[in-house]
């Protein structure tokens, strides 16, 4: 738990909690989101799309960084940010790629804030890159409060997790501007989850985004989402206001397990 999201505020120890201590978490929301403000302008300045991904620990984040960086190397430039308790285990995995990786360590933080992003940025010639992906602490809760200053979030399901995880962890889920059912090869071996159940309690979240079903074990069912992006970095170097919800075209919801 950390003390800057409030996830250690609980029902138990919530009378315990006195004004001072929400000024504190309310100033340093804000604070947060001045940065934010702040590296989303550099960002735009050096005509680099942000995307932030979000997931349980598992889910297949760096598996998806990787044939992303395989299948379309020779035609984005690409750069990551890695978030992780501990460790450079995903960041090595990147680099082998020979793809620049900045790995932040948050020690107990349960999410990359601003701060930590707007650090690791001095580490990255950004004149070189055109998609930043900020691969965030593993945690369905606190990531999805935290502006980075990025452009668009995309949140990773994998279908052995539960069908239910977006009625369970609405704020994740609703602050989605695409949602990636991962790790589709294991449909086959399990009856529990159900993809358009998946998808349903996304809208009944009244969110609109995407929703894609992939695996990274099936190259031809990652075409949707290599369209998504490569729309979304259009979409910024023409200077359109970006709506990362909007399908591209051709794309299917559902682009098969």
């Amino acid at each position: 738990m950390c003390d800057t999201c409030g996830c250690n505020v609980t029902p138990g120890n919530a009378h315990l909690v006195d004004k001072k201590t929400v000024d504190v978490l309310t100033n340093l929301l804000q604070e947060n989101d001045h940065v934010a403000a702040h590296n989303r302008e550099h960002f735009e300045r050096h005509g680099v799309l942000a995307v932030n991904l979000m997931s349980s620990p598992g889910s297949g984040k760096t598996s998806l960084l990787e044939a992303t960086i395989e299948a379309l190397g020779n035609e984005l430039s690409m750069a990551v940010i890695e978030g992780d308790l501990e460790t450079e285990n995903d960041a090595e995995r990147i680099r082998a790629r020979g793809v620049p990786a900045v790995q932040i360590t948050t020690g107990q933080a349960c999410h990359l804030d601003a701060h930590m992003v707007h650090d690791a940025l001095h580490d990255m010639a950004l004149d070189d890159i055109d998609v930043l992906f900020i691969e965030n602490v593993g945690n369905l809760v606190c990531p999805a409060s935290f502006d980075l200053g990025h452009h668009a979030n995309v949140t990773l399901l994998s279908v052995t997790e539960g069908d239910d995880k977006p009625a369970k962890y609405p704020v994740m889920f609703r602050a989605a501007d695409l949602v990636l059912l991962s790790k589709s090869d294991f449909l086959e071996m399990i009856d529990d989850f159900d993809t358009n159940r998946a998808e349903r309690h996304v809208r009944e979240l009244a969110n609109a985004a995407p929703v894609l079903t992939l695996s990274v074990k099936r190259p031809d069912s990652l075409g949707p989402w290599f369209d998504w992006l490569r729309e979304s970095v259009i979409a910024l170097g023409e200077g359109r206001v970006m709506n990362p919800r909007v399908q591209p075209e051709g794309a299917t919801l559902h682009s098969g397990p």
